[in-house]
């Protein structure tokens, strides 16, 4: 069977680092892990869109938090969001902390990832670490690691569920991609649950594809569905992305009495 994607980069593995390779199919180009699952996509025409779904679903904590002063995030990949942040919320900083250098630098090299200034910045450390340092710090914290076999075991634990909600300020939204067939994918739920005490939400994005878990420091138990649906409207307008459908997806995959979205407490 003929090859899907063009490979035009490659970085072996070493000791102390993963395998990246870049491919390119049909104008876009994606970043690989040692695999043919796609970690990031890029556009090359449009290179600070959100090519993949589950990052412009990922953006639903707009629906939440519409003006969120920072935003952190744990796993650059291709940059997809924080480019995205950078180009279109200027008034956003945007924080990126990622454990390997060369997807720094093939982020830079290959997928349009601007040079840090004062809306932006990439660090290279330990992201786990880079939260215990900086507790109650952020309005959005936002978790997309993976290496080669998923999500990483340390990011599978209770104690990393209660450090991401103990990284938020007061009513920080915390924001995870998941694959609905990982083997853990019930625990993560089953943890994020207890951490943020039913607070969450889950966004499909495709079958089986990535979910979006939302988890909320403070939300009341029940919000009206009229006035979410007319922010949804307004942000599809103001960013282009499909805000209605994710939050019709939304409103399928989570409780809701006949006029409000609930909780699951």
């Amino acid at each position: 069977m003929k090859d899907l994607f063009k490979k035009i980069f490659r970085e072996e593995v070493t000791d102390d680092d993963i395998g990246i390779d870049v491919s390119e199919s049909e104008g876009v180009r994606s970043l690989h892990f040692a695999s043919h699952a796609i970690q990031s996509s890029m556009r090359l025409k449009k290179p600070f869109h959100l090519e993949l779904t589950y990052t412009r679903a990922m953006m639903m904590f707009l629906l939440f938090h519409a003006r969120p002063r920072k935003v952190l995030l744990i796993g650059l990949g291709g940059a997809s969001i924080p480019k995205f942040i950078h180009k279109f919320l200027p008034d956003m900083k945007s924080i990126t902390v990622e454990i390997h250098r060369k997807v720094i630098s093939v982020a830079h090299q290959m997928f349009h990832l601007p040079p840090n200034d004062k809306s932006l910045k990439v660090i290279h450390g330990d992201g786990i670490s880079f939260m215990k340092e900086h507790p109650q710090s952020t309005d959005v914290l936002m978790i997309d690691a993976f290496d080669p076999d998923g999500i990483p075991r340390n990011f599978r634990s209770l104690s990393f569920f209660d450090l991401c909600r103990a990284t938020l300020r007061q009513n920080g939204i915390f924001v995870m991609n998941i694959w609905a067939s990982d083997p853990h994918y019930d625990l993560y739920i089953d943890r994020m649950r207890r951490v943020f005490e039913g607070l969450i939400l889950v966004i499909p994005t495709g079958k089986p594809g990535n979910q979006i878990v939302l988890g909320f420091n403070n939300m009341p138990h029940e919000l009206e569905v009229k006035t979410l649906r007319a922010k949804a409207k307004t942000l599809e307008k103001t960013y282009g992305l499909e805000f209605l459908a994710f939050f019709n997806e939304l409103m399928l995959h989570n409780h809701q009495g006949s006029n409000t979205l609930q909780f699951d407490q």
